[in-house]
């Protein structure tokens, strides 16, 4: 670096901008980027894109929109001009550098679910380590190469829980095109790919959006469970089965059956969709699944201790929420399957699990079961029960069971068990 570089950096060091010699300037760092993205293999990084650090004005509209519909989840974050103006993360931005790492679709050697041993399923982003463990990795070792480079950067990363959209950046930075699913999709790898992003105070060249797009495909919409996608591109999240098996409170009884053998997550939007068919990625070894955890024995959960779940599934992606919502997905699985080998284990939980959510839903499932034993299991709760909302599940079981045999049909799609 000559002394007119240094030059330069003093001039805007008060504004957080850097700037390259002032002869070649753009080919400066047009060649840096590129350097960049062929280093990518070696950082571990499979795609790599930038982004000018603009505001995102048009994403800004849609989310206020998205809000005012009572669209969120909950989870994310709540200011709205941080979530689309990068300046406000980091002084003197000019540019975010968005990563992608791809992950794998098909779980080799899958174990079996049949009558007396049941399993759930993990979505594939709950597969292998914690994806946000690994992609800050990524980015870590990323922001060593450009410091490396250019000592006096500034950088602020972030994955799916910064206030960044990671899906907007990306769709910006030509990672792949946003989808009707709402995930990128990318020509390369599908949208079998996790995010992330680092905005940056250098001023590099950004890349072009992906020109491809869904076309007339729907099929995604069609197959969501509850609806959620209400249209392209568009998710209520407040009916998203993978945002419900993330909550730690009741699931409406409309949605119960709609989760399916699920514990945590849904890719029903992402299996189903054309653009993925074929895809499976298995060169990034710390995201590679363990079958018994990406597929586990649904009894076991029942009654899984702190030590052992964090032991088993703390270094996953389905962790965070901690065992709860795992355990409620997990009791209506069982519920779901009517497998009448799991009574027993039901009852348990209805007569002695501490937590009201998880004896309600325990009612929900044996109501479904039926028999004798369920029967007498939800009588017996009756007696002892207080808290109002698991009664209300447990006498609407028993109405249920009450009811003559196929005199309420299914009349919505239901969610295939796997």
């Amino acid at each position: 670096m000559d002394h007119r570089r240094h030059q330069d950096i003093a001039d805007n060091q008060d504004a957080g901008v850097i700037a390259a010699p002032p002869e070649g300037a753009a080919d400066y760092w047009a060649k840096l980027k590129e350097e960049m993205k062929a280093a990518a293999p070696q950082l571990g990084i499979d795609k790599i894109g930038v982004a000018s650090a603009a505001p995102f004005a048009e994403l800004k509209q849609r989310l206020i929109r998205h809000r005012e519909l009572g669209y969120e989840s909950g989870f994310e974050e709540p200011d709205l001009d941080k979530r689309t103006t990068p300046e406000l993360l980091l002084p003197g931005a000019q540019s975010i550098i968005a990563i992608a790492i791809a992950y794998p679709s098909k779980l080799p050697n899958p174990p079996k679910s049949e009558p007396g041993a049941r399993r759930g399923i993990m979505a594939r982003s709950a597969w292998g380590e914690d994806y946000h463990t690994v992609l800050r990795d990524r980015l870590a070792k990323l922001e060593t190469w450009l410091r490396e480079r250019v000592p006096e950067m500034r950088a602020e990363s972030m994955v799916d829980t910064g206030e960044l959209s990671d899906r907007a950046v990306a769709e910006r930075a030509g990672i792949g095109w946003s989808a009707k699913n709402c995930s990128i999709i990318s020509p390369e790898f599908g949208s079998w790919i996790y995010l992330g992003e680092m905005i940056t105070n250098l001023p590099l060249p950004p890349d072009k959006p992906v020109t491809e797009s869904c076309g007339e495909c729907t099929k995604c919409i069609d197959a969501c469970p509850t609806g959620a996608l209400v249209g392209p591109g568009q998710l209520n999240a407040q009916r998203c089965v993978s945002f419900i098996t993330q909550t730690k409170d009741w699931v409406p009884e409309e949605f119960m059956k709609k989760i399916g053998n699920r514990l945590y997550g849904c890719d029903t939007c992402q299996t189903v969709c054309p653009a993925n068919r074929g895809k499976n990625f298995t060169h990034q070894p710390e995201l590679q699944p363990d079958p018994e955890l990406a597929k586990p024995l649904l009894v076991p959960l029942l009654t899984i201790g702190n030590r052992e779940f964090k032991e088993r599934y703390g270094r996953t992606s389905s962790a965070w929420r901690g065992k709860k919502p795992i355990q409620r997905n997990a009791v209506i699985a069982l519920g779901t399957f009517k497998d009448k080998s799991a009574v027993p284990h039901l009852e348990g939980v209805l007569l002695t699990d501490p937590r009201p959510v998880l004896r309600g839903t325990a009612a929900w499932s044996l109501g479904q079961i039926g028999g004798e034993e369920a029967e007498a299991a939800l009588r017996k709760a009756l007696q002892t029960e207080t808290d109002e909302e698991a009664v209300r599940y447990i006498e609407r079981a028993l109405e249920r069971l009450a009811e003559p045999e196929g005199a309420a049909p299914e009349t919505e799609k239901t969610s295939s068990l796997q």
